[in-house]
């Protein structure tokens, strides 16, 4: 089982499928909300409970961004056309068990660091 939270820990998730596609994303988008990278994996929709208020934000027609409207943490993205959910590494309990894979959107990444690790590189 994994879970995780928000910062305040009134929003709470939990799955007992295994996250797939871990990786830093470096979209402009991303880098906003989250103040510079967003680590991310993924399940299927129906795999991921979700408990407490989560608000949505549809910062394009390509996905919602789902975070805690008490405390502001980034934790979930979506894109409706999928049947997939994202969620923040970053929000998960010790242990996680998950390896990041790759980062994706460098092609947009901020010009103030470098990608220095050996991960795959998709743009």
């Amino acid at each position: 089982m994994l879970t995780g939270r928000c910062l305040c820990g009134s929003v709470t998730f939990e799955t007992e499928a295994p996250p797939k596609g871990a990786s830093v994303c470096h979209c402009g988008q991303c880098r906003r909300q989250s103040g510079h990278l967003w680590a991310s994996a993924y399940v299927p929709k129906t795999e991921l409970t979700i408990t407490g208020k989560v608000t949505w934000f549809e910062a394009s027609e390509t996905a919602k961004r789902g975070f805690c409207p008490t405390c502001g943490s980034f934790l979930f993205w979506h894109a409706p056309a999928e049947d997939t959910v994202s969620f923040a590494l970053g929000a998960v309990d010790a242990p996680t068990g998950i390896h990041l894979e790759k980062h994706i959107f460098v092609a947009s990444k901020g010009d103030y660091y470098d990608i220095s690790d050996a991960l795959k590189q998709r743009d």
